[in-house]
């Protein structure tokens, strides 16, 4: 036992160097960094490994490396654009989406998000319709098929998908298929390969050196893309697997919000899709005309569309920014969808802000913990937004996947980002960022049906909560900087 000294002595030396290095060399948020702290100091041992899971950063160098292939000819479109809204020429297809340019402008001067207002949008909330259309999409594509998902399951919905693209790889479509290896750490081995020798090219983001090994918790491409011929593009919540067809056991229904686009803005998808591959793959994909095909002469439709992008590559939580300007934007109401709220006090301010200002501010989040720390924090926060003013739906038709923002049925936007500090600075996100009265008016309905099938919190239901649950918010809160 007379080891028991040096290795306690080992912890401590440790336990100050990590707190060294995380106070004064990573220079990561305050309320992180006294997140970490608190964890070292209480449960030193684990501390130190959740740490090394889930606390690093991105090296410069890699971070270096995204950002040196962060163009792919956008900057005469962008500058072009800028120019256009600064001499006041823009012309929007809607005249009451005019007090909206300045997020427009946002958008572009900080993340280079062309408008494209020549958008077919379809939206899909149930994932057996979404996976019909998407495979259907596949069945018909004549030149290539580009995925990127972050979850991929090997079980009927995977193999179904699988099938159909080892088809058209075998009649001589092109065919890349990029997954997320933590979110996909499940994926069997046999499952890849298979796809592999039937001609489909599969990569993985951010791979372990040794295989399902894979301690790199943060960081992950959350995306989820899905772009055909360059003509139809796919972006939203749904991943690959049977939950989201509903048949999970533990989760009952899966309510989430994905999008089918036809249009110009597919074409920055597709963008967004290669900067992610040639980041995974020693095979860059390089310009070429066939991946971005003209319409044609008749427009496919009129809605403004903005892809929008954000990650510990980029230089500001550009998706955040677009939530808190929506919100800050509405006159009437925002109305917000989200398996997780854990804002950091810009977002919370804003939301706070809205409601104090006789916007009517509605929050719906799950009822069901698929994390039950990130759910106890989310507990937390919305109870924050009832002392408000706000109103708050927990739903109960089974889980509440989507992340979706529409204000005044004017203004919205779809995508991959939750409403949590894991999304706006440690995952790769991607939201579309709407601009159409007809679609924001279909969210709007959308989230009154789902209000029905709800419970709404009310503010003495929210203070009569019991002491078992007060603590477990209060752990999750001081948590909620590093969850």
């Amino acid at each position: 036992m007379e080891f028991i000294p040096y290795f306690v002595t080992i912890i401590i030396i440790l336990n100050v160097l990590l707190g060294f290095t995380i106070i004064f060399l990573e220079r990561r948020d305050a309320s992180a960094t006294w997140a970490w702290l608190m964890v070292l100091l209480f449960v030193p041992v684990a501390g130190f490994i959740l740490y090394l899971v889930f606390g690093r950063r991105l090296s410069n160098k890699e971070i270096f490396t995204w950002d040196k292939k962060a163009r792919l000819g956008l900057l005469a479109a962008v500058q072009d654009q800028l120019r256009s809204i600064e001499n006041g020429e823009l012309e929007l297809k809607y005249k009451q989406l005019e007090p909206y340019e300045d997020l427009i402008y946002m958008h572009l001067k900080n993340n280079d998000a062309v408008l494209t207002q020549d958008n077919q949008l379809e939206l899909f909330t149930d994932g057996e319709k979404k996976f019909h259309a998407l495979i259907q999409d596949i069945e018909n594509a004549e030149n290539h098929i580009h995925l990127l998902y972050y979850i991929v399951r090997h079980d009927q919905l995977g193999n179904r998908l699988a099938e159909v693209l080892k088809r058209k790889a075998k009649e001589g479509v092109t065919v890349k298929f990029l997954y997320d290896d933590m979110g996909s750490r499940v994926l069997s081995r046999s499952y890849i390969k298979e796809m592999k020798r039937a001609g489909v090219k599969v990569e993985s983001f951010f791979p372990p050196l040794i295989p399902k090994l894979n301690m790199k918790i943060n960081y992950r491409n959350h995306r989820k893309l899905a772009i055909i011929d360059g003509k139809v593009g796919y972006i939203g919540g749904f991943n690959i697997g049977d939950e989201y067809l509903g048949k999970s056991a533990r989760f009952g229904y899966w309510r989430d919000t994905h999008l089918r686009v036809v249009g110009s803005a597919v074409h920055n998808m597709q963008t967004r899709f290669i900067l992610d591959w040639n980041q995974a793959s020693k095979r860059d994909i390089l310009y070429d005309e066939s991946l971005y095909p003209p319409f044609g002469d008749e427009e496919p439709g009129d809605s403004g569309v903005q892809i929008v992008s954000s990650g510990p590559d980029s230089e500001w939580e550009q998706i955040k920014h677009g939530y808190i300007k929506t919100i800050l934007s509405a006159k009437d109401y925002v109305y917000i969808q989200t398996p997780y709220f854990i804002p950091d006090d810009s977002l919370l301010d804003a939301v706070r802000i809205a409601a104090l200002s006789g916007v009517d501010v509605r929050v719906m989040i799950p009822n069901k913990p698929d994390h039950p720390f990130v759910y106890w924090a989310t507990y937390s926060n919305v109870g924050d937004l009832l002392f408000a003013g706000a109103k708050v739906y927990i739903y109960q038709n089974g889980f509440l996947h989507a992340k979706t923002i529409v204000a005044d049925g004017l203004i919205s936007s779809v995508g991959t980002a939750n409403i949590d500090v894991r999304s706006f600075r440690l995952n790769f996100e991607v939201n579309a960022f709407l601009y159409d009265p007809g679609l924001g008016e279909t969210l709007t309905e959308r989230f009154l049906e789902d209000s029905v099938l709800s419970t709404e919190l009310t503010y003495k239901m929210y203070q009569d909560r019991s002491l078992w649950i007060r603590f477990k918010e209060a752990v999750a809160r001081l948590l909620s900087p590093i969850l």
